[in-house]
């Protein structure tokens, strides 16, 4: 049989494997930073962009698009070139790639903590970044589907069915949730509003989470567990029903996140009952990965490389019991809003991404350049580090977010909240968060570590861009009669088809019947469209990131009507765009919070939130008293509103503005008398008009309906 000759593309690998390491540090710098602002907030130094709210995104965009991301294209170019017998279908598209994605990245560290964002979970990049990264997205997949296409490898090897799930859904995922309508260049709305948007972000926020911190793993797993361990994978069959069950079973479970909330009741139980059932996916896939290393185990005590690949996919299994038991109706009511959903998803960041991708470097690296790991000893020293502080931050969280429900939900025997100050559960728990950032730290330390030991190992090797090889060309296909999956796995473009056709049903059950079936979001007749100084007000609790430590969703128990007011109603956001619900209480729940306070308070406790609240971890927010509101952009938010259904009077915006000063001298006015040295065209007063207004409308409906 004649062998064709070619290479393979090594220095798109060592790119992709240099931009893990630089961002991984970053990302994980940045962490500790927040973990240790919520002890210390005076380390935001009073500087705006450093602030919890604004750098808290950038952390979590760090670490999933840029050390997460490129650890994916660093694993996916490398393996699918073997696993393929080919070198990626254009060197041109690779550089593009490339530098594209770190582009993007660069432009998300810049915009984030200049408080631009479209303050979505993990989706917070505005419009001009979202069409970069589809843009980029798409070159990438051609680059993809294209070396599929030229393989001299007929059959695809299950790394690459997880691979192709990943680009095509992810691509689903990004450009449903991103669509938005643009003010400025750097301002957007979402189309969706309140519920509906709710449902979609989820839908892509938990999505993310499976489509592109767990799907492209567990390709990443297939391939480099089986090369560590040389070993082959446990079971061919049961990859096949690990992967089909897990992308079709997926898709549904985003509504989770959304229990006891204003979604509609069917869409929740959809959310649990899917979430459920994920858990014999995930753990097929866990088990396949383990099982591989059947009569391998002594050579897992003795090899770093392959504890690490252990430990990643025992804290896989571990976060995907834990996220469908999180899906039961009443764990979600003890644990939502709460540390113990940071510990739990940081099992999966800390554990499964981060120590398989460390794992992955140690095995990829030496091999890159043609030498030995410069420290097998650095590297086990790495790993215990790592472990040590994944167990401080896992099992700090875990007992923090135990002592937050208890203590919120906790009533006294005469049937009063024990603790109705939100303020006596965030300094009980403060010792937790010093853990925390310990933990974090010692994750930080060993993730340096791995730095120098890889620095080290590619200064004494030698780098091969273009690594000669020879295969022979493709062979007709044969025919398994045992295995009918094999035709599907010779046609990449039926499967990738099939694949988009499995993720694509959950997504339009669960969105057909809330955005047609208008019964499912019931209006209220008293709630009104933010006015242009409240909407100015909502700009700026979004660009300060408000919404990463306050929730605005009061939900239908006692503890919470008793501590907030009435639960919160699916017609009171439905001109939320986009939807704050928030995904954590750092601080107390915001959705009664107009009226609960006058305008003073407001304003002292943005001034500096601890002369108000005693031991408040809450930074402080001097520059809003003195920074200029911007109203030369409020006419074009308001025609914008207008064009996805908020209604406004025609030709509103041209009086917009006349309203927004007669209002904010009217607050400016109240303060003034009340001793507040407030001037009507600061930010402080837009601000103050916006949390003033939430949940009034409920009010006004109540006062209408005693009448």
């Amino acid at each position: 049989m004649e062998l064709e000759k070619f290479s393979y593309d090594n220095k798109i690998v060592r790119n992709f494997a240099l931009a893990t390491i630089i961002w991984g540090f970053v990302g994980m710098l940045v962490g500790v930073l927040i973990a240790t602002q919520l002890f210390h907030p005076q380390l935001n130094f009073n500087i705006p962009f450093l602030t919890f709210g604004r750098i808290r995104p950038l952390h979590t965009n760090a670490v999933i698009f840029a050390f997460v991301g490129n650890a994916i294209f660093m694993g996916i170019y490398h393996s699918m070139q073997r696993v393929l017998k080919a070198r990626m279908f254009s060197d041109l598209l690779s550089n593009i790639h490339f530098w594209g994605w770190q582009l993007i990245i660069v432009a998300a560290a810049i915009t984030l903590p200049l408080g631009l964002t479209s303050s979505k979970e993990y989706a917070e990049l505005e419009w001009p970044i979202d069409i970069a990264i589809t843009l980029v997205w798409v070159v990438f997949g051609i680059n993809m589907i294209g070396t599929i296409i030229k393989r001299r490898e007929k059959h695809m090897y299950v790394a690459v069915w997880f691979y192709i799930a990943t680009w095509v859904t992810v691509a689903l995922l990004h450009i449903v949730n991103s669509l938005a309508i643009p003010v400025t260049l750097f301002k957007s709305y979402s189309i969706y509003a309140g519920v509906q948007d709710a449902l979609v972000q989820w839908w892509y926020g938990h999505n993310a989470v499976a489509f592109f911190l767990t799907t492209p793993f567990l390709g990443l797993m297939y391939y480099y567990l089986p090369k560590a361990a040389n070993r082959p994978v446990y079971s061919y069959r049961l990859s096949i029903i690990h992967f089909w069950t897990l992308i079709f079973i997926y898709i549904w479970a985003g509504p989770h996140h959304l229990l006891y909330s204003a979604l509609p009741d069917w869409a929740q139980s959809l959310g649990t009952v899917f979430s459920i059932m994920l858990i014999a996916p995930s753990w097929g896939g866990m088990i396949n990965g383990l099982l591989t290393l059947r009569g391998a185990w002594d050579r897992v005590r003795q090899d770093p490389i392959l504890k690490f690949m252990v430990v990643a996919i025992t804290a896989y299994g571990m976060a995907t019991f834990e996220g469908p038991m999180l899906s039961l109706k009443n764990v979600n009511a003890f644990a939502h809003f709460t540390d113990w959903i940071i510990s739990h998803v940081h099992i999966g960041a800390l554990g499964w991404n981060g120590f398989l991708t460390a794992g992955i470097l140690y095995w990829l690296v030496p091999r890159l350049f043609k030498t030995e790991l410069y420290s097998k000893k650095m590297a086990n020293v790495h790993f215990w580090i790592g472990t040590l502080g994944i167990v401080f931050y896992a099992s700090s969280m875990y007992w923090s977010g135990i002592v937050q429900s208890l203590m919120w939900k906790q009533f006294t025997d005469i049937g009063v909240l024990q603790y109705p100050n939100f303020l006596e559960t965030v300094l009980q728990i403060i010792p937790m968060y010093i853990i925390r950032a310990f933990g974090g730290t010692l994750y930080l330390i060993g993730f340096v570590l791995m730095m120098y030991n890889l620095i080290k190992t590619m200064k004494q090797g030698s780098f091969e861009a273009n690594e000669e090889t020879e295969a022979p060309a493709m062979l007709k296909e044969v025919k398994d009669k045992k295995y009918s999956h094999r035709w599907l796995e010779a046609k990449p473009i039926q499967f990738l088809v099939v694949a988009f056709i499995a993720v694509a049903i959950g997504g339009i059950v669960e969105f057909l019947p809330t955005f047609l079936v208008k019964s499912n979001i019931p209006t209220i007749a008293s709630v009104q469209p933010y006015t242009p100084l409240e909407l100015e007000g909502r700009d700026i609790y979004i660009r300060e990131g408000c919404n990463n430590c306050h929730s605005q969703l009061v939900r239908p128990f006692r503890s919470e009507t008793e501590r907030y007011g009435e639960y919160s109603k699916a017609g009171e956001y439905v001109y939320d765009h986009p939807f704050l619900w928030g995904s954590k209480r750092t601080g107390p729940d915001l959705h009664r919070q107009g009226g609960k306070y006058p305008n003073l308070w407001q304003y002292l406790h943005m001034e500096d939130p601890k002369s108000m609240s005693p031991g408040s971890i809450m930074p402080a927010y001097p520059w809003l008293i003195t920074d200029q509101l911007d109203i030369t952009n409020t006419a074009a938010k308001i025609r914008a509103l207008q064009k996805i259904g908020v209604p406004y009077p025609e030709g509103y915006n041209q009086f917009a503005v006349d309203d927004l000063i007669k209002q904010a001298e009217e607050i400016a006015l109240d303060l003034q008398n009340n001793g507040a040295p407030a001037e009507a065209d600061k930010e402080i007063i837009a601000l103050i008009a916006y949390l003033q207004r939430l949940g009034t409308d409920i009010k006004a409906d109540k006062i209408a309906s005693d009448k």
